[in-house]
């Protein structure tokens, strides 16, 4: 609470809506000032400065196959030097134009991927220094802003190269340049974000996949990952709440994940260690002075004794070099980060006409004689039911209400003719909706069956026989109680048979129709399995526990898969992932997968999954071994209202070793 009380209180400051005598800015200057009295630590070495030889007004220094090297833009363009020092100061290659903000990326293969926009024309220019040449990759004019900096991110567990554009006038975009190691013909923005205007620098810590971000009056820090939440937190601010006394026009992040930051007049060099729970509340800054004139941009080697930090101005003037203390120095071997497996959707549904948290968790219903006519159910949280083709197209929506999850089955009657039957948990009056499915897949609805729940919430349904459904529905106590259904033809109707207990919140729930297990996923701790038929023990196991590392809470939607060799499938909701186990005893863990970007069909991955289903059998074309439909809680690519993703199941299990199929 503290936190938030000083963020906002300092945010509203910043945009001028701020009021000298509200508490809530009391009590954030307060904590401000006592924060700064107990953590701040001016340095009280001086750093060591040198000129060198080279003019730059933008700089960087690498060390490119064993060859060190110095990357230069001045009036003429990009050169490439040998080493600072070295008696020939003869390009080793060029490129013509007046270029500006140039950055690097050191890539898998030992190339140096080099970034930088010409002025002149607004065009992002991209380079491979590659086998000792100067290799062209990109040249495209840039239409969605002015762009004022640009940020490698290199994620290695979404297995992805990007660059971010900060946009000075606001905004930023987050283009797509390498993929599962394969380069894009062309880049594919893959996300935007609301920066604020006149946002000047930008970096990225690759470890933490955090992205900073200075504006006039503070520093923020963003998730980097393009499927990640869009909010931000505070990570500096101008005096007095905060360390910064002037513009910050570079940012750099050292290898301890501590940010560099450039201030322009007079020329000050700040060390942030912000810790990454607790941002403004918990934050240390060193600050060296580097003189009165104004600098322009940085970039920054580290070594195991000290940093260097290559500082140039607006004018092709010497680059200054100065030596940093050996706090900068590397720290001990960071534990990489672990690949994901990725899948790509291949059909994606419309948008939610509204924003928010609005689609939430689908079904799947097989047409009996022609598969690629199936039907994708969705419940819609604010309106009713949704009903997609396998193209995503939207076919009905039937506005009944705040509906939380659905499931379905087959062969009932209704008004005289067979039909499948399809039951969502309606949240207005804590009943379960029904709805009737016809042979050509049009759904109507179909009555209600009223429960004494308090809060309904999670459902799913249960068939062991061709005569026998039942539906699974909880609440927010923990209660689930089982119904079964009952048809005279013309109209169906529901009685309560059983109540199960968990401990916590569940949610997701599937039932095993074959081997009677229902399994219900318990929000915050994992999945457990009760016997489903209606004369078995109301006692349950928990199978499966959060760890959050496979698993990470919210466990979300549930799926079963079944075969001679079935599946239980979980959304790992707090990582954006998925778990996939196997459906029987002992529960192993045989994969954890991430939907990821489809950038040739400009289908976005999915993000904070709610609810999820999957089947086995064909659904037509490109989707002929079945398919995985997922909720995706953050539809990019456009930005627009939460949507379902489409994956062909089999990729799913193109993952798995073999001998788990």
């Amino acid at each position: 609470m503290k936190k938030l009380m000083f963020t906002a209180a300092i945010t509203s400051l910043l945009l001028g809506c701020g009021t000298q005598h509200s508490s809530a800015i009391s009590a954030a200057v307060v904590q401000a000032d006592t924060a700064k009295e107990t953590t701040k630590n001016t340095a009280a070495i001086v750093p060591v400065q040198t000129l060198l030889r080279t003019s730059a007004h933008h700089y960087l220094s690498a060390e490119v196959a064993g060859q060190s090297l110095q990357f230069v833009l001045d009036q003429q363009g990009l050169k490439v030097l040998a080493a600072a020092g070295a008696t020939n100061q003869q390009p080793l290659a060029s490129a013509s134009g007046n270029f500006v903000r140039l950055t690097s990326q050191l890539l898998a293969d030992g190339s140096l991927l080099l970034a930088a926009m010409e002025a002149d024309t607004q065009s992002l220019h991209l380079w491979l220094w590659h086998n000792g040449q100067l290799q062209p990759q990109l040249q495209q004019v840039i239409n969605s802003r002015v762009v004022e900096d640009l940020c490698f991110y290199q994620s290695a567990v979404n297995q992805q190269l990007s660059l971010f554009l900060l946009g000075g006038r606001g905004g930023a975009d987050q283009l797509l340049l390498q993929q599962a190691g394969k380069w894009r013909p062309s880049p594919v923005v893959i996300r935007e974000l609301a920066v604020p205007y006149d946002s000047k620098a930008c970096a990225v810590d690759a470890n933490s996949a955090a992205l900073y971000v200075s504006e006039p009056n503070a520093i923020w820090r963003y998730q980097a990952e393009p499927e990640a939440d869009e909010g931000r937190e505070l990570v500096q601010v101008k005096q007095p709440f905060g360390d910064i006394q002037s513009e910050i026009v570079a940012l750099s992040v050292l290898p301890d994940s501590s940010v560099l930051a450039l201030e322009e007049q007079p020329a000050r060099l700040l060390r942030i260690v912000a810790d990454s729970k607790q941002a403004t509340t918990n934050t240390s800054v060193q600050s060296w002075s580097l003189g009165d004139d104004a600098v322009a941009a940085m970039s920054v080697v580290t070594g195991v004794a000290a940093a260097q930090v290559f500082v140039t101005t607006e004018d092709a003037v010497p680059v200054q070099q100065w030596t940093l203390p050996a706090v900068m120095a590397i720290p001990a071997a960071i534990k990489p980060a672990k690949p994901v497996k990725q899948v790509q959707p291949t059909a994606e549904s419309h948008a939610a006409s509204q924003r928010g948290d609005v689609i939430d968790d689908p079904a799947i219903w097989h047409h009996p004689t022609q598969p690629q006519l199936s039907r994708i159910l969705a419940t819609d949280k604010r309106n009713g039911l949704e009903v997609y083709d396998m193209a995503g197209k939207r076919l009905q929506q039937l506005a009944v209400g705040r509906l939380n999850n659905v499931d379905l089955r087959y062969g009932l009657h209704f008004q005289g003719k067979p039909h499948d039957v399809a039951v969502a948990s309606l949240r207005n009056n804590n009943s379960l909706q029904l709805f009737a499915i016809a042979d050509d897949g049009s759904v109507k609805v179909a009555g209600q069956i009223p429960t004494a729940m308090q809060e309904i919430y999670g459902l799913c349904m249960f068939q062991p026989t061709a005569a026998q459904i039942y539906v699974f529905v909880n609440d927010k106590s923990g209660l689930v109680e089982q119904y079964q259904l009952h048809s005279d033809g013309q109209s169906w109707s529901g009685k309560k048979v059983r109540s199960l207990q968990v401990k916590g919140q569940p949610e997701g729930c599937v039932a095993d129709d074959q081997r009677q297990q229902l399994y219900v996923g318990e929000e915050d701790t994992g999945i457990w399995r009760f016997d489903a038929a209606t004369d078995a023990a109301v006692i349950g196991e928990q199978i499966i526990l959060v760890d959050g590392v496979e698993l990470v809470d919210d466990v979300e939607g549930l799926a079963f898969a079944p075969g001679k060799t079935p599946y239980l499938l979980a959304s790992s909701q707090g990582d954006d992932s998925y778990v996939l186990y196997q459906g029987v005893a002992p529960y192993r863990q045989l994969l954890k997968f991430r939907v990821t970007t489809n950038p040739q069909l400009g289908i976005d991955g999915s993000s904070e999954t709610d609810g999820l289903d999957l089947t086995v059998r064909t659904l037509g074309p490109g989707f002929e071994h079945g398919a995985l439909i997922v909720q995706d809680g953050r539809n990019r690519m456009p930005e627009q209202g939460q949507n379902l993703k489409y994956v062909p199941w089999q990729v799913v299990l193109d993952l798995l070793p073999s001998n788990t199929k």
